[in-house]
C-alpha cells in the first residue's frame, strides 16, 4: 500500500497540488536512511546517509559538453561540479556526524559520472592527476573506500584510452598508494559494502556483464567470450555500469549508471543488461532511471520488472529524458497503480521535447532526496532548491507506505 501526497508545489513543481512550500531541511538522524539525487547541472551524484550514519556516495560526474545541451550549472560556477558535490556532502554528513565518505561507488568510467578533464582542471598536489569529479570530491571530503568496475588493471572490456578514464584511474591509484581501500566490486556480494543496521543491505547486482542470479551470491555472464568478438562489437562502458540494490527492511531503491537495453537492433541480444538485471531487483519503491532517461535505457521490461512508485530522473542535458522514456513510466500498459517522476534538472528544449509529459512531473529542477524512515517502513520525497548552496526544502511529497 502507498500513501496519498501530503504536499506539493505548482510551476517548477507539477501535479495537481499547487502550492510551492519553503521549509528548511530538517537533519538527519539515526535509523533514517536519507538518499541524495544532487543536482550540478553537470552530471550524476547520489548520496546515501544510511541508518547508522555509514556515508555511501555513488558517483560525482562533471560532464564535458556543449554549453547550449546542458542547462545552468548548479548552483552556480564559483566552483567545480566535484567542489559542489563534495560541499554538499560535508554538509549534510555533519548529522552523522561523519566527514569522510565511507564507500564511494563509482558505477562506470564516464566523465558524466567520474569527471572530464576540462582546460582549467587544476594538478592535485601530488601532481599525477587532475581535479575533476569523483577527485574533486576527495580533496573537499576523503574517500575512505573506493570501489569501481575495473581496478587495479581496467582491462575488460579493452585498455582504456579516454583522458577522462585515464585520469580516474591515476586517481584510483593514488588513493591506494596514499593507504585507501579501493578495489573491484564483487557482484553478487551483500557484505562488500556492511552497513551495521539489522534489515539493511546493499545488493551487488551486476557489473562488466556479470549478474547476480537472485540466488545466494550465485552470478552468470550475460557478454559473450570477447574472443568470438570483433573490437568494434565489444559491448561499451555503458552496459559494463555497476548496478545495486538498497534495502532497509520492505524499502527497495535501485540505481544502475548507464545500463541500457538497446540490442543494436536485434543483433546483439546480449547487450540488453537492464532487463536482466530489473528481473533479479525488482520490484523497488524508488528507482534512479538507467542513462538519465536516455532513449536507450529504461525499457518496457524495466519498467514492468520495478513497478516502483517514485523514479528519478537525474537529469542535465537536453537529451535527458526521452519522451518515449516517460511515455513507458506513465503507461498502465506495463503494472497498474499511480507512480510519478521527478527530474533534478530538466533543459529548457527537453521541457519542449516531452511536452505530453512534463507537466506531470512531480519537479523539473532540484536535488530530490529520499527520505525512508525507521525499519523502511514509510518514506517521503523531498525536493531542495538548487539555485543556492543551503537550499531550502521547496517542495515534499508522501509518506508513502513501503
Amino acid at each position: 500500500m502507498q500513501g496519498a501526497l501530503a504536499v506539493g508545489a505548482g510551476g517548477l513543481w507539477g501535479g495537481s497540488l499547487a502550492q510551492r512550500i519553503v521549509a528548511a531541511f530538517e537533519p538527519w538522524r539515526r535509523g533514517w536512511l536519507d538518499i541524495h539525487h544532487i543536482s550540478t547541472g553537470r552530471g550524476n551524484s547520489v548520496l546515501a546517509i544510511c541508518p547508522d550514519g555509514t556515508s555511501l556516495m555513488i558517483d560525482a560526474g562533471a560532464a564535458k559538453s556543449s554549453e547550449a545541451a546542458m542547462g545552468p550549472a548548479r548552483p552556480d560556477t564559483s566552483h567545480r561540479p566535484g567542489e559542489w558535490i563534495g560541499r554538499y556532502a560535508l554538509r549534510h554528513l555533519k548529522s552523522a556526524p561523519r566527514q569522510e565518505i565511507d564507500c564511494f561507488v563509482l558505477t562506470h568510467l564516464h566523465g558524466d559520472h567520474m569527471g572530464d578533464v576540462m582546460p582549467d582542471s587544476p594538478l592535485d598536489g601530488s601532481g599525477k592527476y587532475r581535479l575533476t569529479g569523483i577527485s574533486d570530491v576527495d580533496a573537499v571530503i576523503p574517500i575512505r573506500r573506493l570501489i569501481d568496475r575495473g581496478y587495479p588493471d581496467y582491462g575488460y572490456p579493452g585498455r582504456q584510452t579516454y583522458d577522462g578514464a585515464l585520469n580516474y584511474i591515476e586517481f584510483a591509484h593514488v588513493l591506494a598508494r596514499r593507504g585507501r581501500v579501493v578495489e573491484r566490486v564483487r557482484v553478487g556480494s551483500r557484505s562488500q559494502i556492511a552497513v551495521a543496521t539489522t534489515g539493511f543491505e546493499v545488493r551487488n547486482l551486476a557489473a562488466n556483464g556479470e549478474i547476480w542470479t537472485g540466488q545466494q551470491e550465485r552470478t552468470v555472464r550475460q557478454f559473450p567470450d570477447l574472443k568470438t568478438l570483433k573490437p568494434d562489437e565489444f559491448p561499451s562502458e555503458n552496459v559494463c555500469s555497476i548496478a545495486l540494490r538498497v534495502q532497509y527492511g520492505v524499502f527497495r531503491y535501485y540505481i544502475g549508471g548507464d545500463l541500457g537495453c538497446d540490442t543494436r537492433f536485434g543483433t546483439a541480444p546480449w547487450l540488453d543488461v537492464e532487463s536482466a538485471v530489473a528481473r533479479v531487483a525488482g520490484p523497488v519503491q524508488v528507482a534512479a532511471l538507467d542513462h538519465h532517461g536516455y532513449f536507450d535505457g529504461t525499457g518496457e521490461e524495466f519498467v514492468r520488472r520495478m513497478r516502483a512508485r517514485i523514479y528519478v530522473a537525474q537529469t542535465w542535458h537536453a537529451s535527458h529524458p526521452a519522451l518515449a522514456v516517460l511515455d513507458r513510466l506513465y503507461s498502465p500498459l506495463l503494472y497498474p497503480g499511480p507512480r510519478d517522476v521527478l527530474a533534478t534538472d530538466l533543459h529548457t528544449a527537453a521541457a519542449l521535447a516531452d511536452d505530453r509529459y512534463a507537466s506531470r512531473l512531480l519537479s523539473q529542477h532540484g536535488h530530490v532526496v529520499v527520505r525512508v524512515g525507521e525499519d523502511g517502513k514509510q518514506y517521503e520525497v523531498l525536493v531542495l532548491d538548487d539555485t543556492v548552496e543551503a537550499g531550502a526544502v521547496v517542495a515534499r511529497f508522501g509518506p508513502y507506505l513501503s
